[in-house]
């Protein structure tokens, strides 16, 4: 599955009652409900390990686990997808199928998943010398995160995870200003985007709007 190694198929089928079973104590019955009506089937299929791989052991990561879950409905709950991703104990990269599409899912500080693809069509590049490495090469492809300066992977989640926050509220404000028809308010509002720009320009490049504008003209004479 997803163009791993031979060495590091398993293809070993987890009964779903069993899973049920096995973790009633950490799920309601409402949480039960849904995890049965979202989830038909779960199979492990691959095992990347320093055994399956001839990698060197991580210093947090010795392992991870391809799991292929085939999922009765599109419209899933995700947090049927968190519990397993965090509840089974495991470094899991999960392969969630449902008809002929595939989307990949994994928890890494949060519930990061891809878009839906055609079944089969993805693949996975084990970048890396050690279970570190491969790891985080796994989350940057699934998550299309690209690593800036010298962040490490859980604060370059964390800053996207700001900006795109930042950005939803400033595209808010603009639906508000185009609407707004008091022109005082609608100068407010803009002045408001102004700010919030400014802020996402300091924090990703450690300037301003307005320097911006400067160093470019400057940059052209």
């Amino acid at each position: 599955m997803l163009g791993l190694p031979l060495s590091t198929e398993v293809r070993k089928i987890i009964p779903k009652k069993k899973v049920l079973e096995h973790f009633a104590a950490d799920m309601s019955a409402e949480r039960r409900k849904s995890f049965d009506a979202d989830v038909a089937r779960i199979t492990v299929c691959n095992e990347v390990s320093t055994v399956s791989l001839n990698l060197a052991d991580g210093k947090d990561i010795h392992a991870f686990f391809v799991v292929q879950v085939s999922l009765r409905q599109k419209d899933f709950d995700k947090q049927n997808i968190v519990f397993i991703a965090r509840t089974f104990g495991q470094n899991l990269v999960l392969v969630l199928t449902c008809a002929q599409e595939e989307r990949l899912a994994l928890w890494q500080t949060k519930l990061i998943m891809d878009e839906w693809q055609p079944a089969g069509s993805q693949t996975l590049h084990l970048q890396g010398l050690n279970m570190d490495a491969v790891w985080e090469s796994v989350v940057t492809q699934i998550g299309h995160i690209e690593i800036e300066g010298g962040n490490t992977l859980n604060e370059q989640i964390a800053l996207d995870d700001r900006r795109a926050k930042l950005q939803k509220e400033i595209d808010k404000l603009e639906k508000q200003a185009w609407a707004e028809k008091q022109p005082k308010r609608k100068f407010e509002l803009m002045q408001k985007i102004r700010e919030m720009r400014n802020s996402e320009l300091e924090e990703k490049f450690g300037i301003r709007n307005s320097e911006f504008g400067i160093k470019n003209a400057e940059h052209q004479k």
